[in-house]
């Protein structure tokens, strides 16, 4: 599994994990923010009254209302990158990682609006009624002219419908049941893998229905699930008042040098905070991704700038609202910093020759330059020797878990027996990596991250204890819609590419492929998601800000066709 996820991260390494891939993502959200007037600002209100249903007619052509297209793009994007994303990014960034997300939601605000706005107006009508839309469609249909020639960006179109494809299991399957079951694990104890084969089934019965039933489904489970979270999200920040102040502090305070080590979280510069906010950010509210536009097609609808504007309100619910809930839940607790008990995965060990002390501020330095590639250190091969489940030769090097040092370490044997034996003898260690075949269970004290962290932290409030029921409760809701959501999307990007008939096919591999991630490595599954995420990102990226043009002359017609037929109500400046 090490090997595996050393190969992914070489691979992501070039492309979500690269230096320029965040520049590119929020440079070409500043560049409409200025080239169309700061649209996320200018069209907020009108927004909330386009969704609201102030402007909806039965007789337009589409398949669902504008409120049901938010909600199922909503289901789309809330889900496991609010709950265990916050997380991930804070443990790998600091607070200051959740600065860089609010920046990309705001940014990512415009940006949607562009990218959905295109979609609708480019969409088409398929054999069976239904309407399909998303980059892949406008990039195919818009053309424009180059060297006098009308041309258009087919080529780009069936790279970006292949990538969401990839990207429906990187975002929408795998990531998603790999949470849930990790935190029922956690939280009920439940096996991963009833878990997941429970909520596979139920996952096929709801695909098949097309996208009228996923609509008519998330439509009432993203406001339930709201409700749900928030209650237990304010019982925790209220219940930690005094810490909310010191909390906004550090995500603000450190943005340009990165976080300072605190606790058992050993710090992340500047780049790396940067980096793994505006990644964690694209996966939360996925705006410039180019999903949200596939569920916005079917949006009933005669002007494409309308549903443009609802999904302004997407990047600002999702990252800016329920993102800043999470990590303030996060900060206020105080657990983000501490270590916890838990279960070691092997892709997040490291051993390191040489032993290094927490106590001490130059070892601490030399492992923070280490974690933040800075200045690599020696990683250790060797042996780990254990006796009644400890080990013994401690002195020969430093025991790295999830950023952080790991303490109390025990080890078992991993046998599926019911009561854990205690693990005699000797590990193979290569390149500070575990290479022994022998199972084993490795428990300890380090830093924890994604949704058990979460859950961590709900358990630090009114609630007590309880609170970690609301996490599993509300992540099973969040997570299982994300599921449902890009199931549709990958079904239109098969659609595209192969014709309806390939569909069912489809749904069957991200079927079975749902219920296979529930129980493998999680660090694995988050890398592989991040790789996904990029590949459909950067076509739809060139994609948009080529039809730049186009989209400024949209927003003018939208004009034009308001105050041809509401004369009477009060809009923005067009123009």
């Amino acid at each position: 599994m090490q090997e595996v996820n050393n190969f992914l991260i070489f691979i992501d390494s070039f492309i979500g994990s690269a230096t320029w891939f965040p520049y590119a993502l929020l440079g070409t959200g500043l560049f409409f923010t200025i080239y169309l007037k700061f649209p996320q600002i200018r069209f907020f209100k009108h927004a909330l009254r386009i969704v609201s249903g102030k402007f909806d007619r039965s007789d337009l052509p589409g398949d669902t209302s504008h409120f049901q297209a938010l909600a199922t793009a909503l289901s789309g994007t809330v889900g496991t990158g609010n709950i265990a994303g916050v997380a991930f990014a804070i443990h790998l960034g600091g607070p200051a990682a959740l600065f860089w997300m609010l920046i990309t939601a705001v940014l990512g605000m415009c940006t949607k609006f562009v990218e959905v706005a295109l979609s609708h107006k480019y969409r088409t009508k398929l054999d069976d009624g239904s309407m399909a839309g998303g980059p892949m469609y406008y990039m195919r249909n818009a053309t424009f002219k180059l060297r006098g020639k009308k041309v258009n960006l087919k080529w780009l179109a069936a790279i970006f419908a292949f990538a969401t494809v990839l990207s429906s299991f990187g975002t929408g399957s795998l990531p998603q049941i790999n949470s849930i079951s990790s935190t029922l694990l956690a939280t009920f104890g439940l096996d991963q893998m009833i878990t997941g084969a429970v909520l596979a089934v139920l996952l096929g019965l709801v695909i098949i229905g097309g996208i009228k039933r996923i609509a008519a489904v998330t439509s009432k489970l993203v406001p339930g699930m709201a409700i749900i979270y928030f209650i237990g999200a304010f019982a925790v920040i209220f219940y930690n008042a005094e810490n909310i102040i010191p909390s906004l502090i550090a995500i603000f305070g450190d943005i340009f040098t990165g976080s300072a080590a605190t606790g058992g979280f050993i710090g992340a510069n500047l780049a790396f905070a940067f980096n793994r906010g505006v990644n964690r950010g694209l996966f939360s509210n996925e705006a410039g991704q180019g999903s949200a536009p596939i569920a916005h097609a079917s949006a009933k609808a005669n002007e494409p700038l309308s549903e443009g504007m609802v999904a302004i309100l997407e990047p600002f619910i999702d990252t800016i609202i329920i993102c800043t809930v999470t990590g303030l839940v996060l900060l206020s607790s105080g657990v983000w910093n501490q270590k916890h008990i838990n279960q070691f995965e092997y892709s997040e060990i490291e051993l390191l020759s040489k032993q290094f002390t927490e106590d001490n501020p130059e070892h601490v330095q030399k492992i923070y330059n280490h974690l933040n590639d800075e200045e690599k250190l020696a990683r250790y091969s060797g042996a780990i020797e254990v006796e009644n489940g400890k080990i013994t030769n401690t002195n020969e090097f430093t025991f790295i878990h999830a950023r952080s040092f790991a303490d109390s370490v025990t080890i078992y044997k991993n046998e599926g027996l019911l009561v854990d034996e205690l693990f005699t003898g000797s590990i193979n260690i290569q390149n500070g990596n575990i290479s022994d075949d022998t199972p084993l269970k490795i428990i300890g004290q380090s830093l924890v991250h994604s949704s058990p962290l979460t859950a961590l932290a709900f358990n630090q409030g009114y609630f007590g204890d309880w609170g970690q029921y609301i996490v599993a409760i509300g992540l099973l809701l969040f997570a299982f819609s994300t599921a449902i959501s890009w199931s549709y999307y990958g079904d239109r990007a098969m659609t595209y590419l192969f014709g309806t008939k390939s569909v069912v096919y489809y749904r069957i591999v991200y079927v079975v492929a749902f219920f296979f991630a529930s129980f493998q490595d999680t660090t694995i599954i988050w890398t592989l998601s991040a790789i996904t995420i990029a590949l459909m990102t950067i076509p739809n990226l060139i994609g948009i800000i080529w039809l730049r043009k186009d989209m400024k002359n949209t927003i003018r017609d939208y004009g034009d066709f308001f105050e041809k037929n509401f004369p009477g109500e009060k809009h923005p400046k067009f123009k």
